[in-house]
């Protein structure tokens, strides 16, 4: 799939989530989310430099988020076990899918061709998506530069 832009509706989703401090759900979905606004960063590797950076970001600015009736979600294809360990790692305190079968990287238009050092393989693009209340697309950061983004995202939530 081409990647998202503004007004399309956002693919749905059903994958497990991390187990650490959760309401209780083992997945989570779109519909999980119904009226609500949600930010989906989608980051290639758990516990790496460029990603802890980008989640401990998201985990300062998590209560003026909730104070914007936003929810946050990182998603990778890392493992439930691995998002277990980074969340506890960093005492992150939002929802981390795991995508080990790239369903919803794909959908999301995420899962693209890299390369580094001339070695070209699969990997995920660190994107970023703002979804609206009525599950349609608000905004969508492509090729995240971290420092700041955050920030950004959270100036875009607040407009909605």
């Amino acid at each position: 799939m081409n990647a998202l832009s503004a007004g399309q509706k956002a693919p749905d989703f059903n994958l497990p989530r991390d187990t650490i401090k959760t309401d209780g759900a083992e997945h989570l979905s779109l519909a999980t989310f119904a009226g609500q606004k949600l930010v989906l960063y989608f980051y290639p590797k758990d516990d790496t430099s460029g990603c802890t950076k980008e989640a401990i970001e998201f985990n300062g600015l998590k209560q003026d988020f909730a104070a914007a009736d936003t929810h946050i979600v990182g998603i990778s294809a890392d493992s439930v076990a691995s998002h277990n360990k980074f969340k506890t790692k960093y005492d992150l305190d939002f929802a981390l899918i795991a995508d080990e079968q790239h369903e919803m990287l794909n959908a999301y238009g995420v899962w693209v061709e890299k390369s580094m050092y001339g070695r070209k393989y699969m990997g995920i693009e660190r994107t970023t998506v703002l979804i609206n209340r009525d599950g349609t697309v608000a905004q969508v950061w492509s090729k995240v530069k971290v420092p700041g983004h955050a920030a950004e995202v959270l100036a875009a939530a607040q407009k909605l």
